[in-house]
């Protein structure tokens, strides 16, 4: 009886490279090569230039990277350029060309109406000068136009005796009080009384009382004198307004320049002249 063929035993460790040189070596790919090392050649002649190839290759990976790196940078620059664009330029509210329109228009209105406030302002400011010069001219018309009354003549028959009968009497002219202001006067004049005395130093203003009645007082005075010019004891009135008062409230209306001292003629006169 016939042993079966043993197939010789191989180890896996021990398996020969398919790539081997010594299988190159005993291969027909290169049958005109040398013996020993002389196969060698051809190999090593395609190895430089696949290593050739993989140079290039891997420069050229190289220039693929730098030019990425370039792109990147440049793009995250127009990026964050466009960023700030959006941030600085594009607003939802940016003025339009009809804004502008409406804001000169308002600029106008607003000019115009500055205007005619100043102009309301200024007729005002002149009815009241006005108004304050005829009170003056009414109260110096009344201060130097006394009441006059004329007293009837009695005529007598013609040829009548003296001792008996009344003899006619020639008008006479009799000075009567002078007449009471009405109560738009008095509210006038008082108004213009408190308009000096607020221009005046604080002392006049209220912080001492009695000053304050003393200077309307003398103000009263000055005003109801002929011609607005008195003496200063023209404006004594003892015993609350002593010299020494009305000397301090004269004072206190020259250095404000509502009165005007003259000494001009040897004689102390203080008038009137008015807030400047």
């Amino acid at each position: 009886m016939a042993h079966p063929t043993q197939t010789p035993h191989r180890t896996p460790l021990r398996r020969i490279s398919q790539g081997s040189l010594f299988r190159l070596s005993r291969s027909g790919a290169y049958p005109d090569a040398p013996h020993g090392l002389g196969f060698i050649q051809p190999a090593m002649t395609e190895f430089l230039d696949e290593a050739e190839a993989l140079q290039t290759n891997m420069v050229g990976m190289k220039h693929l990277s730098d030019s990425l790196a370039t792109f990147n940078e440049s793009f995250a620059s127009w990026l964050y350029v466009m960023n700030m664009n959006a941030l600085t330029t594009d607003w939802m509210q940016t003025p339009l060309p009809e804004s502008f329109e409406l804001a000169k228009k308002r600029a106008e209105e607003s000019a115009i109406a500055a205007a005619e406030a100043m102009k309301h302002a200024r007729e005002a400011e002149e009815q009241a000068r006005r108004a304050r010069h005829l009170a003056d001219q009414s109260a110096f018309t009344e201060m130097t136009e006394p009441d006059t009354t004329y007293m009837g003549n009695t005529t007598t028959a013609t040829g009548a005796s003296a001792g008996s009968g009344k003899s006619g009497s020639i008008p006479k002219k009799k000075v009567g009080a002078k007449p009471k202001m009405t109560a738009k006067e008095k509210k006038e004049r008082s108004m213009e009384i408190d308009r000096i005395v607020s221009c005046l130093p604080l002392e006049f203003r209220g912080s001492d009382p009695s000053l304050r009645r003393n200077m309307e007082t003398v103000i009263e005075g000055l005003l109801a004198a002929p011609g607005n010019t008195v003496k200063l004891h023209d404006l004594i009135k003892p015993p609350d307004l002593n010299q020494a008062r009305v000397n301090k409230c004269l004072i206190a209306l020259v250095n404000r320049k509502v009165v005007k001292k003259d000494n001009s003629s040897g004689t102390v006169m203080y008038s009137w002249v008015g807030i400047p």
